[in-house]
């Protein structure tokens, strides 16, 4: 009887207003004889565990608010999303912006995968540079996947799918699916490009037009006409439904006679009275290089994953790759030689691909390009560069005086731009060509044979942009700065090879200039 009275007493709360579960542990140190301090401890600590089950409901529901409200903005208003996040949400297939270029920010900001981050490749540090030397490489394993099962595995699934808007789709996307999009693909989502009964088809129709885009990206492309940034000065046959259509080996005979590939030397103005001048190759490019029998140029395009190209890759005689594309983890796809790197003076400015100091440039020979004025002389040019791409070339050179290191002569885009321009139905972008083209021309003047993987897409045609980064965008297959769309078009009739080789393995075949045989008769019809 006195235990119990000295229990109750005990249980009394030192204050009138008890918490309930105090009482309740007051009942329950009672029946299992707890001391009064260990039960305080047990209580402290279920409230603490309560407290921290709810932070985790509210802090999901939080992400998942803000991951609806992101998707709302991107969908519907860049500004937005800027004003908000802080970002400014531009699709990787815009340049960098200028004043004019605000207007057609249409895109998410890509999820960014360093490619100095990769396996097998050394950051290096800008005041520590590394010597010269050859990446090692790593593969990754897996074989070809049915496009209809990619696609599928592309698309929201469900009912939710159909009853969802769009933004909250995304937002799931987002959320679940380890993956960004990019917003340059049209109302009805990128799907009906790259699924098995899209526009693009089977093998790609050398007449696609803008006609043919989602209705956000033919905007893009039709202001990218419009902006004209290089006062470019259309002239020719080109831009009218009326021109004339060349033949494949009419088209490869104009390529021959009307592009000189060419390099920056010592002897040209203005870089001959500038001191540095001895750092460019006293000879240009083609005369240094080549002839080689057998070349491959590589895409860095999304659809090389799971090819397992890698060995016929590198059974060619030189390989051209394109700026920060690695070999490190994709041997398998895309092969581990790099004879010839072509890199534009964006990547050789960015401070993210630390182009002075990673191995991922280093091996190899280099080519730069940076575009022009569509009228400028090389004094006009040096004056203003859209990158600085000067600046950046000596110091490589000082760091790797030895490494084979070449800078197209912008006229060499331009000229490229007009057989392009020349050649379609319609007006294309004022834009210098893509990378992709530009080395594509560069190796037919260095190989006898030159073989394309995945600048056509092949079956395992998707929106994932590069083979080595998580961002899928429309605009990186079918074009928005660059005329990509009539490059694939001009490279489609120019092809030598079957459509069977374009559809399973993504490959073109097309023949180096010193094969082509062109007839001076007029009228006369070109033969190889």
């Amino acid at each position: 009887m006195g235990y119990k009275r000295r229990r109750r007493r005990s249980c009394r709360a030192p204050h009138p207003p008890a918490v309930s579960s105090e009482v309740h542990s007051c009942k329950f140190s009672h029946i299992l004889q707890i001391p009064g301090a260990a039960m305080d401890r047990v209580s402290l600590l279920w409230r603490l565990r309560r407290r921290a089950r709810r932070g985790a409901v509210c802090m999901a529901f939080f992400c998942i608010c803000m991951a609806l409200l992101y998707a709302l903005c991107a969908e519907n208003s860049v500004p937005v999303t800027d004003a908000i996040f802080g970002v400014r949400a531009r699709t990787r297939a815009q340049p960098r912006a200028h004043s004019v270029i605000k207007v057609l920010r249409g895109g998410a900001k890509p999820m960014y995968i360093d490619p100095q981050k990769l396996p097998g490749v050394i950051p290096g540090d800008p005041h520590r540079p590394i010597p010269v030397l050859s990446s090692p490489n790593h593969t990754h394993e897996g074989g070809d996947l049915p496009s209809k099962r990619k696609s599928r595995e592309r698309e929201p699934s469900g009912f939710l799918a159909h009853l969802l808007p769009r933004p909250f789709t995304r937002a799931l996307e987002t959320l679940f699916g380890g993956r960004r999009r990019g917003e340059l693909s049209g109302k009805g989502g990128d799907a009906e490009f790259f699924g098995p009964n899209g526009p693009l088809g089977e093998v790609w129709d050398d007449e696609m037009s803008s006609s043919m885009l989602g209705s956000r990206l033919r905007r893009v492309v039709q202001n990218y006409q419009a902006m004209n940034k290089y006062g470019v000065e259309v002239s020719g046959p080109g831009g009218v439904s009326s021109r004339p259509k060349l033949s494949g080996p009419e088209l490869l005979c104009q390529l021959k006679d009307k592009v000189e590939v060419t390099t920056l030397t010592p002897d040209l103005q203005p870089f001959s009275s500038l001191p540095w001048a001895t750092q460019l190759p006293p000879k240009s490019l083609t005369a240094d290089l080549g002839p080689y029998k057998s070349c491959a140029v590589v895409s860095s395009a999304g659809s090389l994953r799971y090819s397992g190209l890698g060995k016929e890759i590198d059974s060619h005689d030189a390989v051209l790759r394109f700026n920060a594309a690695p070999t490190t983890g994709y041997e398998k796809d895309v092969g581990s030689k790099t004879t010839i790197r072509l890199i534009n003076s964006q990547v050789m400015a960015s401070d993210d691909h630390r182009f002075l100091s990673s191995s991922l440039y280093s091996s190899g020979v280099l080519v730069a390009w940076d575009p022009a004025p569509f009228s400028a002389d090389l004094t006009q040019w040096y004056n203003r560069t859209d990158y600085p791409i000067f600046i950046q070339y000596q110091r490589y050179r000082r760091l790797h005086p030895l490494q084979p290191f070449y800078i197209l002569h912008p006229r060499f885009e331009w000229q490229v731009w007009q057989r392009i321009q020349d050649n379609m139905a319609e007006p294309i972008q004022r834009n210098p060509p893509s990378s992709g083209f530009l080395g594509t021309v560069l190796m037919m003047s260095l190989c006898e044979v030159v073989h394309v993987y995945e600048f056509l897409p092949s079956r395992r045609k998707t929106e994932l942009c590069h083979y080595y980064q998580r961002f899928y965008d429309a605009a990186c297959t079918l074009g928005a700065y660059h005329p990509l769309l009539y490059e694939k078009n001009l490279v489609k009739r120019m092809n030598q090879g079957s459509d069977r080789d374009i559809f399973t393995h993504g490959r073109i075949t097309l023949p180096g200039f010193s094969k082509v045989n062109c007839t001076q008769a007029a009228g006369g019809s070109p033969g190889h």
